[in-house]
């Protein structure tokens, strides 16, 4: 495993820029990584698994610590909106998730009052600040079945309503029909019919598209 320092420059490089969150994220998956056994997370890649459950800067940076992607089913995204990750060793079983504590940033603000920049002193508070009092960290159990690991399809059904394929179990079951997720009624967009121009994203406030909104 590299330093702190060394995923703090590959991560500035990788995210675009250096904040508090990856500075989170560097160290959350640093401490968890080594609380379930892995030492050297690029040897580990195919015995390892991670939960985000954020889609923030901290989330970029657990997946360069750890180096599991969505694309290679190591790096599973559930939206709950927390800066917590959770990490297996799929070898051991053992797992871990690790979750940033509220008050760490009043102690950061409190570690370094010179900065008058609330965001900066929190990103050099993080640095130095002692794990207990950045995380909580807790051993837990996952249940994974093979749909949820790492490889090729564990299988895949055709939607009997639009004809997509989905993988992995993700469908659902109505009656004696199989539906994907969308046609189950779950589905996060809507069509554009009626010859509309603008199939943009909607705000739910206002109606109109973020690209009317920005003047794009």
């Amino acid at each position: 495993m590299k330093t702190l320092e060394d995923y703090v420059l590959l991560a500035a490089e990788s995210h675009g820029h250096m904040c508090p969150g990856q500075i989170l994220g560097i160290r959350m998956a640093m401490l968890g990584l080594r609380s379930i056994g892995i030492d050297d997370p690029v040897k580990a890649r195919k015995r390892l698994l991670t939960f985000v459950e954020i889609d923030r800067c901290a989330t970029d940076a657990v997946s360069l610590v750890t180096g599991c992607r969505l694309g290679k089913r190591s790096l599973k995204f559930l939206d709950y909106g927390k800066v917590a990750a959770t990490f297996v060793n799929l070898e051991t079983g053992r797992a871990v998730r690790v979750a940033a504590r509220d008050d760490a940033r009043a102690k950061a603000k409190a570690m370094f009052p010179a900065i008058a920049d609330a965001s900066q002193a929190q990103l050099e508070a993080y640095k130095v600040m002692e794990t207990a009092d950045l995380f909580d960290l807790q051993a837990v159990r996952v249940k994974l079945g093979p749909e949820d690991l790492p490889g090729r399809p564990h299988s895949r059904v055709t939607c009997a309503q639009c004809g997509e394929g989905v993988n992995n179990g993700r469908e659902r079951r109505l009656g004696d029909r199989i539906l994907c997720r969308s046609c189950a009624g779950e589905r996060y967009y809507e069509s554009v019919t009626g010859g509309e121009e603008d199939s943009g994203v909607r705000s739910q406030d206002s109606g109109k598209t973020e690209r009317q909104e920005s003047g794009g």
